[in-house]
C-alpha cells in the first residue's frame, strides 16, 4: 500500500470514528438505562473504535476483533428489539437465525485469532476463510435488519426506521467489499480504504434516532421467520461449500481434508434422502413448524372471522352457503359445497358457495358416500390428494372414499361436521391454483372449526324443526278447540233430534228448531273460519259492546238440557267482548258445571257489576277440586278427568277470556262445589250509566 493510500485510509476512518463518537456524545444527553439504549450506545462506541483501529492498524488482529465486536453488539441490539414484546412474543425460529449469525461471527473471531499463529503456508486458507465468514456475517446481519423492519408493526416502524437504515448502509457496503475481495477483484482494496467515509455517512442516522426503547415494539410474523431461515440457509450452504473448496485446495491439513470430505458426503446423503421422499420432507416440515415457528394462523383473527361469517344475518347467503364460505376463507379455496343427509337414507347438496359444477343426485346417493359417512364421526379431515395419489398413511388410505371424490380433480379437502358423535354434514372445498399438502395445523384448525359449524348447523336445523312443530301445534290446538266446540254442537243437534219426535207438530217449536239450526250453521262456519291458517295471525278478536242478558239466556238454553240452570243478578249490563268467544267460554263452564252437579241441584249463573267491570259467576254443587289440581291440571290442555273428554274446556275458556282483556278465576274446595268467575270490562255506555247511578 502506497503512502497516499495509507493517508487516505487513515483520514477516511478517522472521519468515520469522529462522526460516530460525536453521535455517541449526543446520545448520552438523553441516555436511559434500558437494554436497547445500552446496546445502542455500545454499538456506537464499538463502531467508532473499529473505525479508528482500521485507520491506524489496518489488517491487524486487534482491528479484526474490533470489527467483529461491533457486529456482535449491533446484532444483540436487533435481538433485543425483536423480543420487545417479552418471551411469549419471541419467535423461536427468529432466535435460531440470531444464534446462527452469532455463531458465524464467533467463527470469524476464532479464525482471526488463529491467523497470526499459523504457518506461512496455511495463512492463505485462513485468509480466504476469514473473507468468506465476513461475507456471510454481513449477509446474515442484513437479513436480520430486513426481518426486523419489514415484519414489524406499522406503529413501530417510525422509531426504528433511521437506525435500521444506518445499519443497512454499513453492512451493504461490507457485503460488497468482502464479496469483491473473495473474488480477488483489484477494486476491493480501494473500497476498503473508503469504509470510514461510509461509516461517517451512516452516523447521522443514529444521531436523530429516538433513544427511548418504549417506542420500539416490533412484532415479527411467522412469514418473516421462514424468509430469514431461507436466506440464511442459502448463505450457509454457499459458505460451507466455499470453506470446503478452500480447504480441499489447500491440501496441507489432512485432518481438515478428511473432515471436509465427511461433511460433504453427509450433506449429499441428506439431500439424497430428503429430496425424493415426500414423507421425509413432510415429516421434517411438520417437526420444524411445530417446534421452531409460531403458528401458521392467527387463531384469534381466524376464529373471529369464522364466527362472523356464520352469524352474518344480513347476508342473502343461507347458513349452509355461509358455512362453506367460512371454510373456504381459511384455506383460500375458490369454491365449495356442503353435503348433508336428507333424513331418508340419501344425501343431498345442502348448500354451495361459488361451486362451478353440480353433482348429480345419483352420484351422492351411491353406496360409496353411505359407506364413508359413519367413518367420519371422529372429525378426521379428508385430504383428497393423498387418496388420489396414494401417498397418505395406511390408516387414511383405508377410508372408503368414493371413487367420484378421487376422480374429480377439482375436489381438494373434505371437512366433516361432527355434532356430538353424529356427522351432520361434509364440506368439500375446491383446490386453489397453488395446491399444497395440509399439515398438522390445518388439520387441527379445520377439525375444530368443523365442530363449531356442526353446532351452528344443528342449532339451525333444530330451530327449523321447532318452528315447524310449533306451526303444527298451533293448527292442532285450534283443531282440538274446534273439535270440542263441534262436540257441543253435536250434543245440541242430538237433543234437537230427540225432541223432534215429541214436538214436531208444535209450530212454535218448529220455529225455535229452525232458529237453532241456523245458529248451529253459523257457529260451524265460524269454526271453519277459525281453522283457516290466517286465523292464527289474529292475536286478538275484535271487541264490541255485548249485552249479557240475551247472550246468557241463549247460552243457558243451548246447554242446560234437562238440568236446571238459573240466571241471577243484573243481566242488563253490557261488556266489551267478542260475543262468539264469550259464548264459547260460557258454554264450556256451564257444561262442566252441569256435568259436575247432581241432577237435583241447580247450576247458578250470577251477574254482578262494579264501577269498571262486570262479573259472571258460574257455581255448582259438585265434588269440588283441591288446590293442587287447580294449580297443575285444571288449565293444562289435553288433561281430562272425564271419559271421552278432550281436556281443553277450561283451557280454552281462560284463553278466550284473556284474549278479550278479561280474567278467569276459580274458587273450589273438595266437597263444597266450584265457582268460576269471569271478569270483563264494562262497555263505554254501560260504564257511563253506572257512574250516573252511583252519583245519584
Amino acid at each position: 500500500m502506497s503512502q497516499v493510500d495509507s493517508l487516505l485510509s487513515f483520514w477516511s476512518h478517522a472521519l468515520g470514528a469522529v462522526a460516530v463518537a460525536t453521535v455517541l456524545l449526543w446520545q448520552l444527553r438523553g441516555w436511559a438505562a434500558g437494554p436497547a439504549q445500552r446496546l445502542l450506545l455500545g454499538g456506537l462506541l464499538s463502531t467508532a473504535t473499529a473505525a479508528w483501529l482500521s485507520g491506524v492498524s489496518a489488517g491487524t488482529m486487534l482491528a479484526a476483533h474490533a470489527e467483529t465486536a461491533r457486529n456482535l453488539i449491533w446484532v444483540a441490539m436487533l435481538f433485543v428489539l425483536s423480543d420487545a414484546g417479552g418471551d411469549r412474543a419471541r419467535q423461536r425460529g427468529v432466535g435460531l437465525v440470531y444464534g446462527a449469525v452469532a455463531l458465524v461471527l464467533g467463527l470469524q473471531a476464532l479464525v482471526d485469532t488463529l491467523a497470526p499463529f499459523a504457518l506461512p503456508g496455511d495463512r492463505p486458507a485462513l485468509a480466504a476463510a476469514a473473507i468468506v465468514l465476513r461475507t456471510i456475517g454481513a449477509a446474515g446481519a442484513l437479513v436480520l435488519v430486513h426481518n426486523l423492519y419489514g415484519q414489524s408493526a406499522a406503529a413501530s416502524r417510525g422509531p426504528i426506521r433511521l437506525p435500521m437504515l444506518g445499519l443497512a448502509v454499513i453492512w451493504v457496503y461490507d457485503l460488497n467489499l468482502y464479496t469483491l475481495q473473495s473474488l480477488q477483484v483489484p477494486v476491493g482494496s480501494a473500497l476498503a480504504e473508503m469504509r470510514g467515509v461510509v461509516v461517517a455517512i451512516a452516523a447521522p442516522f443514529f444521531a436523530i434516532t429516538r433513544s427511548d426503547s418504549a417506542a420500539w415494539r416490533p412484532k415479527l410474523s411467522r412469514a418473516a421467520t421462514f424468509q430469514s431461515l431461507s436466506l440464511l440457509a442459502i448463505c450457509s450452504y454457499f459458505a460451507i461449500m466455499s470453506l470446503l473448496s478452500a480447504s480441499l485446495r489447500a491440501g496441507e491439513w489432512d485432518w481438515l481434508r478428511s473432515l471436509a470430505i465427511l461433511v460433504l458426503a453427509g450433506m449429499t446423503v441428506g439431500l439424497a434422502v430428503l429430496l425424493p421422499s415426500r414423507r421425509a420432507r413432510s415429516w421434517t416440515r411438520v417437526k420444524i413448524a411445530k417446534h421452531f415457528f409460531e403458528h401458521r394462523y392467527d387463531y384469534r383473527t381466524e376464529w373471529l372471522r369464522f364466527a362472523a361469517t356464520l352469524g352474518e344475518r344480513r347476508s342473502s347467503e343461507p347458513l349452509a352457503g355461509r358455512i362453506v364460505k367460512a371454510f373456504a376463507d381459511i384455506l383460500e379455496a375458490p369454491a365449495g359445497l356442503l353435503i348433508a343427509p336428507d333424513g331418508m337414507g340419501r344425501f343431498t347438496i345442502a348448500g354451495n358457495w361459488q361451486w362451478p359444477s353440480r353433482l348429480s343426485a345419483s352420484t351422492l346417493g351411491g353406496e360409496g358416500l353411505a359407506a364413508l359417512w359413519p367413518q367420519l364421526n371422529d372429525g378426521k379431515v379428508l385430504e383428497l390428494d393423498a387418496h388420489r395419489y396414494r401417498w397418505g398413511s395406511a390408516a387414511d388410505l383405508a377410508l372408503p372414499v368414493p371413487s367420484w371424490m378421487r376422480d374429480d380433480s377439482l375436489l381438494w379437502v373434505g371437512v366433516p361436521l361432527v355434532h356430538g358423535e353424529t356427522v351432520v354434514g361434509l364440506v368439500l372445498l375446491a383446490a386453489p391454483e397453488l395446491r399444497r399438502p395440509l399439515d398438522w395445523e390445518d388439520f387441527d384448525l379445520l377439525r375444530t372449526a368443523g365442530r363449531q359449524a356442526a353446532a351452528s348447523l344443528s342449532e339451525a336445523t333444530g330451530q327449523q324443526r321447532l318452528s315447524e312443530a310449533q306451526r303444527f301445534d298451533e293448527f292442532n290446538r285450534r283443531f282440538a278447540f274446534i273439535l270440542h266446540d263441534i262436540k257441543n254442537l253435536v250434543s245440541q243437534l242430538k237433543l234437537l233430534a230427540r225432541n223432534a219426535e215429541r214436538h214436531a207438530d208444535n209450530p212454535e217449536w218448529r220455529a225455535d228448531m229452525v232458529a237453532t239450526l241456523q245458529g248451529s250453521v253459523g257457529k260451524m262456519n265460524d269454526l271453519l273460519a277459525r281453522l283457516a291458517p290466517a286465523a292464527g295471525n289474529q292475536s286478538k278478536p275484535p271487541l264490541r259492546a255485548v249485552e249479557l242478558r240475551p247472550l246468557l239466556a241463549a247460552t243457558i238454553t243451548a246447554h242446560r238440557g234437562h238440568h236446571d240452570v238459573r240466571l241471577l243478578g243484573d243481566g242488563g249490563v253490557a261488556v266489551s267482548a267478542d260475543p262468539l268467544g264469550l259464548e264459547q267460554a260460557l258454554g264450556h263452564l256451564i257444561t262442566n258445571a252441569i256435568e259436575a252437579s247432581p241432577l237435583a241441584d241447580p247450576v247458578q249463573v250470577r251477574v254482578t257489576r262494579s264501577e269498571r267491570d262486570a262479573r259472571i259467576e258460574i257455581a255448582d254443587t259438585g265434588p269440588g277440586m283441591d288446590a293442587d289440581f287447580i294449580a297443575n291440571r285444571l288449565f293444562a290442555p289435553f288433561a281430562s278427568t272425564k271419559d271421552g273428554g278432550f281436556g281443553i274446556g277450561a283451557f280454552e275458556a281462560r284463553s278466550l277470556v284473556h284474549a278479550m282483556g278479561g280474567q278467569l278465576t276459580v274458587d273450589s274446595r273438595p266437597g263444597q262445589g266450584t265457582r268460576f268467575t269471569i271478569s270483563l270490562p264494562l262497555a263505554a255506555a254501560s260504564s257511563s250509566d253506572q257512574r250516573e247511578r252511583l252519583s245519584a
